[in-house]
């Protein structure tokens, strides 16, 4: 798959020729280091020093300004002081430089005077046309060009065939060791600091165009165009995978919302529902971030979730086992052919049933040929073995025995290799020969289930992408909206039901209808018009959770209870909320059976709207039984949503509850995020409870409420893709 690389941002990746503008001859200034890796590294374009000095440096001329240097030079390395990049810049359009690289510190990171400099750099560089990365980054590296434009202290990385993508520059210089360290290469390591210019999203593209890439890693410290990162993503990872490490998970402030379904989505949240949407694997650690990233590069990807774990150990057997069903997958079970084959190479007292324990004194030939036996099994998809120091082989013989055998298989194998320096020769062959190899079988089993996880995102790939729903009536709602804004209506303020209840409507979601009373004989009336039983709910736009302050009352079956319920109601209201506006109740037949869940929206500042669906009722935040998508939802995301929430999988009925009308639920959960991603002035709505009704006979918002942002924009902005 091809992937197209915006023009503007080739010098970055394949530049003619490089000007280091602050080329240092003191060893001790980063402007040396640049200098030492660019002619070290052996990038074959024509390297240029800038220094006001002249001199020479490392065999080269120094140039006194930009303008002297001589072609070809598409980029430049700027690593001078902070103030006088503004200048440097102008000098390098002037001299018809369009890429440069700030790598120079002392900008938004050091507080408002150098969000001013760091602006006044943005400015020079648009109008000279120039791209910019950086400032306060560490560079560039791609191995198989070669080419090193960092200052970090040498040895770089070994060529490989994973790219670092990072917001943080110091997390590069640990990633270099620990990658040599860990024996894997990286093909490109890309430093992006401030990001005044190029970001994250910019680079996917080119960076999988590049052919010796086979996995992107990304750390994220944030994300500034959200949607253009899916769609950008979303390309990326139908060719080649994308993981990240998003930092800044626990944020100490949290934003004022009022529904269950602004409490439960936060930044995070929204982040899932990105990834998930994007393709993109999310890592929880440092230590998981390039663990999948090897497993991912050097496997090919499994049939299925079906593991077998090859041991000579019967402890670490079962602690293999309890790992990968912890990681969602499952204990293959082994045909018995497979056993029989076992058994004629084992031990008698060998256990031949997965785990295969085939005993201390297991041989090197007795591991080569048990995994060949286990690998040829149909219901194998994939293969741990957990070696632990060999009491009678050396495990660097193991190993040499077993890497033909993975060499050789469609299917991927990876080693729990336990211990530390009994089996340093064993980490060395199977490095080599890219098998990836971690200290104990959880890790293994980790990059397993991402094994697992990729395959199944590749199957998804090629998949639907979300279609406007052909039968909702946006103007229908977009008159109702505006209709209630011309009233009086204000940005922050919660809908009246009445007018949810229009919006909801022009989306065919079913809401039982509620009609409003102002007073006990006018309840009364209207309970006789939608039928009894009925429920009672306090109608007023400053109380939102209306349980909470005793201002529901369900199941009325009769006028003098409705009467008596209208004064209960209200009293509650005006107790528990003395200063809010009490506008009498509203009447709404009931609905008596079914099971209850939530469905819910908020915008997200980042990605737009966010779906939330989880179980339901007053309990929803107690429960955190939630998940969430990226709206506009296709049918796949929605049902997604209800495999991983146990609200969603009870609907197929759970003991003495029959099915219920999971294709009802499935279509409101598209409808609710159509009419979110078409309004995202509507900073919170939700439907919570939705009654859904046995199989075949559909789902009813029983409840429903909405807010519009404090600062929603004028006629909205449509987010759908």
């Amino acid at each position: 798959m091809s992937h197209q690389i915006d023009p503007t941002l080739l010098p970055f990746f394949d530049p003619k020729g490089i000007a280091v503008i602050g080329a240092s001859t003191a060893p001790a200034k980063l402007g040396f280091g640049v200098a030492r890796n660019l002619a070290q590294s052996g990038y074959t374009g024509a390297i240029h020093f800038v220094n006001p000095r002249g001199g020479r440096l490392l065999g080269r001329p120094v140039y006194p300004d930009i303008a002297a240097v001589p072609d070809p030079v598409d980029l430049a390395m700027v690593i001078v002081p902070a103030p006088m990049v503004p200048d440097t810049l102008a000098g390098i359009g002037r001299r018809g430089i369009r890429a440069a690289v700030i790598a120079s510190g002392g900008f938004r990171e050091t507080g408002p005077e150098g969000a001013a400099l760091e602006a006044e750099c943005l400015r020079v560089a648009r109008e000279h046309a120039i791209r910019l990365i950086g400032p306060n980054c560490v560079g560039l590296i791609d191995t198989h060009l070669p080419l090193d434009t960092t200052f970090l202290p040498p040895p770089g990385p070994t060529p490989g065939d994973i790219a670092f993508i990072s917001h943080s520059g110091a997390i590069c210089a640990a990633v270099i060791d620990w990658a040599r360290g860990q024996g894997f290469g990286l093909s490109h390591l890309i430093s992006l600091g401030n990001q005044i210019d190029v970001r994250e999203t910019d680079t996917l593209a080119a960076v999988a165009a590049d052919p010796h890439t086979r996995v992107i890693t990304l750390y994220l410290e944030g994300i500034s165009d959200g949607r253009r990162f899916v769609r950008a993503a979303r390309e990326v990872t139908r060719d080649k995978p994308i993981i990240a490490l998003k930092v800044g998970r626990y944020s100490g402030g949290r934003r004022a919302v009022a529904s269950h379904t602004g409490a439960l989505a936060g930044q995070e949240s929204a982040y899932n529902a990105a990834f998930h949407r994007a393709g993109v694997i999310r890592a929880n650690t440092s230590e998981e971030l390039f663990d999948w990233a090897r497993a991912l590069a050097w496997c090919p990807l499994p049939a299925g979730p079906d593991v077998a774990v090859l041991t000579n150990a019967g402890g670490p057997g079962v602690t293999a086992a309890d790992a990968l069903e912890g990681h969602g997958l499952r204990l293959a079970e082994l045909l018995p052919e497979t056993q029989t084959a076992l058994r004629a190479i084992l031990p008698p007292d060998a256990s031949v049933r997965n785990p295969v324990d085939m005993l201390a004194a297991a041989t090197a030939g007795q591991y080569a040929q048990s995994l060949g036996i286990l690998l040829d099994d149909p219901g194998v998809h994939s293969v741990m073995v957990v070696l632990p120091p060999p009491p009678m082989e050396s495990a660097g013989g193991v190993a040499r025995a077993l890497i033909p055998i993975i060499f050789a298989a469609g299917k991927p194998v990876v080693v729990a290799l336990m211990g530390e320096r009994m089996i340093q020769e064993a980490v060395e062959y199977f490095r080599a020969a890219r098998v990836p190899e971690y200290r104990f079988p959880e890790r293994a089993a980790s990059a397993l289930a991402v094994l697992t996880e990729r395959a199944r995102k590749v199957s998804d790939a090629a998949g639907e992408l979300p279609l406007r729903l052909p039968d909702t009536r946006p103007d229908e709602a977009r008159r109702a909206l505006d209709d209630w804004r011309a009233a009086g209506g204000a940005p922050g303020e919660f809908l009246p039901f009445e007018v949810v209840g229009d919006m909801l409507a022009a989306y065919d979601i079913p809401v039982p209808r509620a009609l409003p009373a102002a007073t006990a004989a006018e309840a009364v009336d209207l309970a006789w018009q939608v039928g009894f039983p009925v429920a009672l709910k306090v109608a007023s736009p400053d109380i939102v959770h209306k349980t909470e302050v005793g201002g529901v009352l369900l199941n009325l079956t009769g006028p003098d209870e409705v009467a008596a319920g209208f004064a209960t109601v209200t009293a509650n209201a005006r107790a528990a909320a003395p200063a809010a506006r009490l506008d009498g109740v509203h009447v709404q037949r009931m609905v008596t059976s079914g099971q209850e869940v939530i469905i819910g929206a908020v915008q997200d500042p980042q990605f737009g709207a966010v779906v939330m669906f989880g179980s339901g009722g007053v309990e929803v935040e107690g429960l955190r039984d939630v998940e969430f998508a990226l709206a506009p939802l296709t049918r796949g995301d929605a049902t997604g949503l209800l495999e991983r929430t146990w609200a969603g999988r009870r609907l197929a009925g759970f003991r003495n509850l029959p099915p219920a009308d999971r294709a009802a639920v499935l279509d409101m959960i598209r409808r609710l995020g159509q009419l979110a991603a078409d309004f995202p002035e509507l900073a919170e709505i939700e439907l919570n409870p939705v009654r859904v009704l046995p199989d075949g006979e559909g789902a009813f918002a029983v409840d429903v409420r909405a807010r519009l942002a404090p600062d929603w924009p004028p006629g909205g902005r449509g987010l759908s893709e």
